[in-house]
């Protein structure tokens, strides 16, 4: 099977296996992936950890399914899924990051990025477009001077530049991916998947402001509150349930 799953510590950790193809992504492994994901939060995981086998993240997508539009169609729905999961994903890459794995990349909350990671989004080299969507996310994670260099050029970035950028949050593989992972598992999930609704939510979007304020009254009104305040007054660590 070409995508792998490791549940630990409410923890969950997906693997994409095609080393023969650096882990690019058809759309049977596509689909795959999206059964993983919606399988590890189901059995309850907290915090999800995205990486590739053998020292690549993902390569793209095969590019004989590219003429397929139901690829690109699948591909949209693959990511939105991903982006608005109530629980907090981490990038952890190496090696190539590029096309469907840029795509990949910013649909996560967090990067953790190794030395030797390349990103780029080739479209302009096969005269393809991504979709909106992509473009957006693109240009909020890496910035629109480094987005637009990326997607008009043809320019391949690297480690250095994320870190530079602020595409990459921590610098490291797949354990130091794991631990920011861990350190957000035991957290209030309201709280995250509430602010994870706030990040997306557009100001003259009425119906995505409603759904954050949703979210906010929810957690105020919360059982987690009041133990993440009566963890305080105790000094201990709160332990959050989710309601």
């Amino acid at each position: 099977m070409p995508i792998h799953l490791k549940l630990a510590d409410r923890v969950a950790t997906v693997t994409i296996d095609r080393t023969h193809r650096r882990n690019a992504l058809d759309l049977d492994s596509l689909d795959e992936l999206h059964r993983t994901v919606v399988h590890a939060v189901d059995e309850g995981a907290r915090a999800l950890v995205l990486t590739g086998a053998d020292g690549h993240f993902c390569s793209g997508a095969d590019l004989l399914e590219l003429e397929d539009v139901s690829f690109t169609s699948r591909l949209a729905e693959v990511l939105e899924h991903l982006a608005t999961l109530p629980v907090v994903t981490v990038a952890a890459v190496e090696g190539s990051c590029m096309g469907l794995g840029m795509q990949l990349s910013v649909a996560c909350d967090v990067r953790v990025v190794a030395d030797g990671a390349r990103f780029a989004v080739p479209v302009a080299r096969l005269g393809l477009m991504v979709d909106h969507w992509t473009i957006d996310r693109v240009t909020r994670v890496w910035g629109e001077g480094a987005a637009r260099h990326m997607v008009l050029t043809g320019a391949v970035l690297d480690a250095d530049d994320a870190w530079r950028l602020g595409a990459a949050q921590v610098r490291g593989g797949l354990p130091e991916a794991t631990e920011v992972a861990a350190r957000a598992a035991v957290l209030a999930p309201l709280s995250q998947s509430g602010s994870k609704v706030g990040f997306d939510a557009r100001r003259d979007d009425l119906a995505q402001v409603a759904r954050y304020e949703a979210a906010f009254a929810r957690a105020w009104g919360s059982d987690d509150l009041a133990e993440g305040r009566r963890a305080s007054s105790e000094r201990r660590e709160p332990l959050f349930g989710g309601r």
